[in-house]
C-alpha cells in the first residue's frame, strides 16, 4: 500500500510518503527544496553519481513510521544539504524545518 498525505510542521505543510513493501517500509517527508529519507536512501550516490544535482536530503536509520522519522537523528546528509546547515545528528523534522 502507498500512503501519501500532507503533514503540518510548525505552520509549514510538507508531504509525507510511505510505501508498504515486504518486510519494510519507504519513508519520505519532501518539501520544494530536498526531503529525508530512511535507511534505503543511498547519500553516496546522491553526492557522487548526481553531484551535479545538488539534491538537499538526508537519510534516518531504524525507523518504522513517518512519526518515528520526525523524531530520529540523521545518520548522513548530502553535500547540499550540510551546504544548507543540515547535519548528522538532527533530528528529522529540525531538517525539514531547514529544508523551508
Amino acid at each position: 500500500m502507498i500512503e501519501m498525505r500532507p503533514l503540518l510542521l510548525n505552520g509549514h505543510q510538507v508531504t509525507a510518503v510511505s510505501v508498504q513493501l515486504p518486510k519494510t517500509n519507504l519513508l519520505i517527508i519532501t518539501t520544494e527544496k530536498g526531503y529525508i529519507m530512511c535507511g534505503a536512501l543511498d547519500i553516496a550516490l546522491l553526492n557522487e553519481r548526481l553531484a551535479s544535482r545538488g539534491i538537499i536530503a538526508g537519510r534516518a536509520l531504524d525507523v518504522r513510521t513517518i512519526e518515528q522519522l520526525l523524531e530520529a537523528p540523521l545518520e548522513s546528509v548530502t553535500t547540499a544539504a550540510a551546504e544548507q546547515g543540515i547535519v548528522p545528528g538532527m533530528k528529522g523534522k529540525d531538517a525539514i524545518l531547514a529544508m523551508m
